[in-house]
């Protein structure tokens, strides 16, 4: 609701996107996978504390980037598309 009434709209809709994350020292530690969502969440930092302490809570916001670990078959596709670039068609299956 805070977010809203202050036109963050973009903000909330990412925070509704938000399911991983972590309190941890007075943090509350939001773990993405998505660079953009970080630089999105990044730059509304101060309104999503301000967010917080307008529900009573005094918490720091740290942003977390995962590395998303990809499969031998995902690492063997990306080899693969570098060496034949345009070449390489794959196909699901």
């Amino acid at each position: 609701m805070y977010l809203k009434e202050r036109r963050q709209i973009a903000l909330h809709v990412a925070c509704g996107d938000i399911t991983d994350v972590e309190l941890k020292d007075n943090n509350l530690i939001i773990n993405i996978n998505d660079g953009m969502m970080y630089d999105l969440l990044n730059d509304g930092k101060r309104e999503l504390e301000s967010a917080l302490r307008w529900q009573g809570l005094e918490l720091d916001i740290v942003i977390n980037v995962k590395k998303v670990e990809l499969s031998s078959q995902e690492k063997d596709i990306k080899k693969l598309k570098e060496l034949f670039g345009d070449y390489l068609i794959v196909k699901g299956g």
